[in-house]
């Protein structure tokens, strides 16, 4: 099991107009793990109208490559998309 902390997010609705109720979201994130040995990473991730996770066990729809593309770009822009682990 693993505890997820995230580290930095960028939303659809930070740099589109009109994404619906949900937001998806690219996270840099933590994984903790039980046994320990952290591991950081990246993930996408919706938040439902009220901001909770929505919670997939491992899968976003991504609805066009151009959306994951632009939300990447996002994250690169605010210096930490290109961050290698």
């Amino acid at each position: 099991m693993a505890r997820v902390k995230v580290l930095n997010e960028v939303k659809s609705s930070e740099i589109f107009e009109n994404v619906g109720s949900w937001d998806l979201c690219l996270q840099e994130v933590l994984y903790v793990y039980d046994e320990g040995n952290p591991e950081e990473g990246f993930r996408f991730i919706y938040r439902k109208e009220n901001g909770n996770l929505q919670a997939a066990r491992g899968q976003a729809r991504i609805p066009s490559l151009d959306k994951a593309e632009k939300l990447i770009e996002e994250a690169r822009n605010r210096g930490w998309g290109n961050n290698k682990y």
